[in-house]
């Protein structure tokens, strides 16, 4: 008679190399910002002329007394410091920053600051430059539209549009798009500028969010819209309380949006299906920005409201130190895999600051529901004179 313990023994061996089928799936989407930790905070000590501009790795900070200054991002370290006179926000890419001046846009060196090339720009721009794949755009008021080659500032194409820009152009793949103040999307070929398309809209429309088959942008008439990027067609539309302010974000299915009636929302970006929308504490001053798993919210607030991008559910706050100054920038600390927020603040006194925030590893604290049993009290220390 076998013993009952080879059974048991063979069993116990088949279950082990046996999968396990109900563990978990281990989650491969992207990690959720919050909760976060400070990695270093830079003190400018002085105000904001303009918005900052951002390379893959560096900032540019315009402040007064008309000085550029230049930081590495991952470390905070100042790596370069100018005379400069920029009246809107810069842009950078292809290792150079383009300002904005009264008269001309310059382009600078990014490592070091030294003036690359220049392009007299007898009509101010109405809004900032934009980098992209090698291009430059720059529209006046007067709806100048150029295109330039960012290497050299050589001007390949202008076009007149007739009217002026209510939002600055987005380059998406071959094409650009362009706001106009009359209530249209505009849409060009990145190559020469030929007209594509266009579409009125019931207001004007703000930033664009472009995708390879979808075009996005929310307008003054309380209207999100989504455009078909082959012909221009509205696919669908959402009703809003107020104006829909700054550029949509997308995670790839679901787009989303703020409007001035306090309120973030998230969209099936195929169908146009609301998936969610949350009510905010505060007024929101940009669009919002997704940092992995997290949708952010700035307003007039020194709180960055954070929230789930699958279901809305809120995260924690993240506390800025003091108002929010521009939209965060985000990136992804490649050897981790986590992401991170820059945040820029202002305050009166101080002048502006930045934050680099990264995700927190830490395990949180968590609450004893009970008290622990087996407690061991200490015996009590005699008093002493």
């Amino acid at each position: 008679m076998r013993p009952a313990t080879t059974i048991c023994c063979s069993a116990l061996a088949l279950i082990a190399l046996a999968p396990a089928p109900f563990a978990p799936k281990r989650d491969t989407g992207p990690v959720a910002l919050t909760p976060t930790r400070a990695l270093w905070t830079l003190a400018l000590n002085s105000p904001l002329t303009a918005p900052p501009a951002y390379d893959d790795w560096r900032a540019f900070f315009s402040i007064a007394g008309d000085r550029l200054v230049a930081y590495e991002l991952l470390s905070g370290t100042q790596l370069w410091l100018v005379e400069s006179h920029p009246i809107l926000q810069p842009a950078a890419g292809d290792d150079l920053v383009f300002v904005p001046e009264s008269e001309r846009l310059v382009a600078l060196d990014a490592s070091d600051g030294e003036e690359a090339w220049q392009l007299a720009t007898p009509q101010p721009l109405a809004m900032r430059p934009v980098w992209a794949s090698g291009w430059v755009l720059a529209v006046t008021a007067g709806g100048t539209l150029r295109a330039l080659r960012a290497a050299d500032g050589t001007v390949v194409w202008t076009r007149e549009l007739g009217v002026a820009p209510h939002a600055p152009p987005t380059v998406s793949g071959d094409r650009v798009y362009v706001s106009a103040a009359d209530g249209r999307i505009l849409a060009m070929a990145i190559a020469d500028g030929s007209p594509l398309w266009e579409r009125r809209i019931g207001g004007q429309p703000n930033e664009i969010l472009a995708l390879n088959d979808r075009v996005f942008a929310g307008s003054t008439d309380n209207f999100f819209y989504c455009v078909m990027a082959k012909d221009g067609r509205i696919d669908w539309r959402w009703r809003t309380g107020a104006d829909v302010i700054g550029a949509p974000a997308t995670d790839g299915s679901r787009v989303f949006f703020v409007s001035l009636d306090n309120v973030v929302r998230a969209m099936n970006a195929v169908s146009g299906g609301q998936q969610w929308l949350k009510a905010l504490t505060m007024r929101p001053t940009t669009g919002p920005v997704l940092a992995g798993a997290t949708v952010l919210v700035v307003g007039q607030s020194q709180q960055v409201r954070g929230f789930n991008a699958k279901d809305g559910v809120a995260a924690p706050d993240i506390d800025a130190g003091d108002e929010i100054a521009a939209p965060p920038r985000i990136m992804l600390d490649a050897a981790r895999g986590l992401p991170m927020a820059l945040f820029v603040t202002r305050h009166l006194i101080r002048g502006a600051a930045a934050t680099l925030h990264i995700r927190s590893t830490d395990p949180s604290a968590t609450g004893l529901s009970a008290p622990l049993p087996n407690v061991i009290k200490p015996a009590p220390t005699p008093a002493t004179r």
